[in-house]
């Protein structure tokens, strides 16, 4: 059993945000800013090729709310939404989850490097994605 499940089963504890049938919101326990909230269904899913198109509508819906409260709670005044799908990206935890992280002004955080292209190169990948 994943940790995620173990958490949904109360069988490990966590900082709950938010719960609803379907969803649940914790802290992250190693947060990038602090409020830092994780979102996970209580179904298990690998990624997001698993989930369900109802259990994805319902983890997104609670990742919109759970953006929300970040900002009127604390004063956010945005937010980033992440889904590292499959351990290659990120996914340190095979249960699919949202990280919704709460963004103050200056706080340093760039997520990503930007890259460019090389000449022909887009034109060779769209080739690929529209085959």
């Amino acid at each position: 059993m994943c940790i995620f499940c173990k958490i949904i089963n109360q069988e490990i504890t966590c900082d709950r945000v938010y719960e609803d049938e379907k969803t649940l919101a914790f802290l992250d326990i190693r947060p990038v800013n602090p409020g830092h909230t994780l979102v996970i269904p209580k179904r298990h899913y690998q990624n997001l090729e698993e989930i369900s198109p109802e259990d994805l509508k319902d983890l997104i819906l609670t990742v919109k709310k759970v953006g929300a409260i970040l900002k009127e709670k604390l004063g956010a005044p945005g937010y980033n939404v992440c889904e590292n799908n499959d351990p290659v990206a990120g996914q340190d935890i095979p249960h699919i989850h949202f990280h919704v992280i709460p963004r103050q002004t200056n706080d340093s955080l760039r997520p990503w490097p930007q890259k460019e292209y090389a000449a022909g190169e887009a034109e060779e990948i769209l080739k690929k994605l529209t085959a």
